[in-house]
């Protein structure tokens, strides 16, 4: 007889205890599979690996990309398996638009808005009950504020040298034309039968084909840079209109000595000897008057009031931007400079200082727009089978005042009409129309032709329109950037924009 110690476990309590193990891993997995189905389905929805994304891809039409008049940018056409692909409208918007390719990905709007072009994207509730429908995709035309016609002058303008455009409507933020050069065709990348080959060419070449130049691209900014200076030390009050420096004049001749450098400007005779003010200064593109206005203001106050503008951080777009920078920030003194001497230097433009050209339209803008910062957008609306998505106007942030603003603007339009100014944007102005700008000659130190620069607004009144052109080592601002500025800006007006 086989004796039996302890007592039995009753039965029921073990079924209780497997059952409550067994609800709570059932509400473990329905719990994870509501937050991804729910609240991380957006983000399912645009990651590449989701099969979903996958299988939309081959299948699914994805919605038209069309500019402000309804000029198709992209649309879908089938090879001979039967299988979706992207054919674009002519290489102008490539930098934009983007491609859409099975081998090799996405790009551009068609990366940033793939969710939504693809039909997986849109309100996370809405999108779980439409996964339990007989169509659960729904594609999104895409709306551009962009104007074909401004991009594909633009890209004219900028012919087979290396550069970019912005140009934008400062009382919104509309971008109306984002140009960067060389392009590419999108087509042959998203043709299943010419990607390989379409795509290896465009690896190898030197001149970065790929690389959007008005969004990614840094260059140090030279005198464009002033306008900056000048919103830092109005705005701060560390200068006025009527700023004037007494050792600014001898300084023309021999340098302005900062720490035992020397900070040179090409000597203005017509100036005479007498000292100049800040709207004089600027029709001039003084640098010894704005290197003693950085210093000044002070780099605390220059960074954080180009902070304001945005630079710093990538500016909030529809597509990814490099961060702008007035110094790389590994010195001790105010505001991350080494010394004064950076920052002497980077209150015209040189030094350490790096913007792209969407930074620099920006600034432009911002004057224009009576110190108000608009956030830039291309997209203007998303129209689906169920409704239409309006993205509409949207201020970053108050940069100055208005009053500051018409003193600078007063300035930029000095720098275009004036009698002094218009040798230094010679091709600015446009006919008939009041124009403010600034050219910019931002040197490499040696290091081959200087950039060329230009900034600017117009009608300068009530400006309507706000422009930054940046060409790669093609010399002076006023021979090559200026001239483009003025062209494409007269255009857009005489369209009616």
């Amino acid at each position: 007889m086989i004796a039996t110690s302890g007592r039995r476990r009753p039965l029921g309590r073990t079924i209780v205890h497997v059952a409550i193990v067994l609800a709570l891993s059932f509400g473990v997995l329905a719990g994870a599979g509501g937050y991804w189905a729910v609240l991380r389905s957006d983000e399912l929805a645009r990651s590449p690996y989701d099969p979903g994304v996958i299988a939309a891809s081959r299948t699914v039409p994805r919605g038209r990309i069309v500019d402000r008049h309804g000029t198709t940018l992209a649309r879908n056409e089938k090879d001979a398996n039967g299988e979706l692909y992207r054919v674009y409208r002519g290489t102008a918007a490539s930098q934009v638009v983007g491609y859409a390719s099975t081998r090799f990905g996405r790009a551009g709007l068609e990366l940033a808005y793939d969710a939504e072009l693809s039909g997986l994207a849109g309100d996370p509730f809405a999108d779980a009950l439409r996964k339990f429908g007989s169509n659960p995709y729904d594609p999104k035309d895409m709306q551009l504020a962009l104007s074909w016609d401004l991009q594909r002058a633009a890209i004219r303008a900028l012919g087979d040298r290396r550069g970019a455009v912005v140009m934008l409507d400062p009382r919104n933020g509309e971008v109306l034309a984002l140009a960067s050069t060389p392009v590419y065709d999108s087509s042959a990348i998203a043709n299943p039968a010419t990607s390989e080959a379409a795509f290896e060419v465009l690896r190898r070449d030197e001149d970065q084909p790929l690389l959007p130049r008005a969004t990614l691209g840094r260059y140090v900014p030279g005198s464009v840079f002033k306008i900056v200076t000048a919103i830092a030390g109005l705005g701060s009050g560390a200068i006025s209109s009527a700023t004037t420096y007494k050792e600014q004049p001898a300084a023309e001749k021999n340098g302005l000595l900062v720490q035992g450098f020397r900070v040179r400007d090409g000597h203005h005779p017509e100036t005479g000897n007498r000292p100049l003010d800040f709207v004089e200064a600027t029709e001039v593109s003084c640098n010894i008057w704005f290197a003693l206005t950085g210093l000044r203001t002070g780099g605390e106050e220059l960074v954080d009031y180009a902070g304001r503008l945005g630079f710093g951080a990538p500016i909030p777009f529809d597509l990814p931007t490099a961060a702008s920078q007035v110094t790389n920030g590994s010195g001790n003194a105010p505001g991350g400079f080494v010394d004064d001497v950076e920052l002497a230097n980077a209150a015209y433009g040189q030094g350490e200082t790096f913007v792209t050209p969407l930074q620099m339209a920006l600034v432009a803008s911002t004057v224009a727009n009576r110190g108000e910062l608009m956030r830039p957008r291309l997209v203007t609306a998303l129209i689906g089978r169920n409704g239409t998505r309006q993205i509409g106007a949207q201020s970053l942030r108050r940069v100055i005042d208005p009053a500051d603003a018409a003193a600078i603007s007063e300035a930029m339009t000095r720098a275009v009409e004036g009698d002094l100014g218009r040798r230094f944007t010679t091709g600015a102005k446009i006919p008939g129309i009041t124009t403010a700008g600034k050219s910019g000659t931002a040197e490499l130190g040696g290091r081959g032709e200087p950039h060329s620069w230009f900034i600017g607004f117009a009608p300068a009144e009530r400006p309507t329109i706000a422009i930054a052109v940046l060409v790669e080592q093609a010399g002076r601002g006023a021979e090559v950037a200026a001239p483009i500025a003025g062209d494409l800006m007269a255009q857009h007006l005489e369209s009616g924009g």
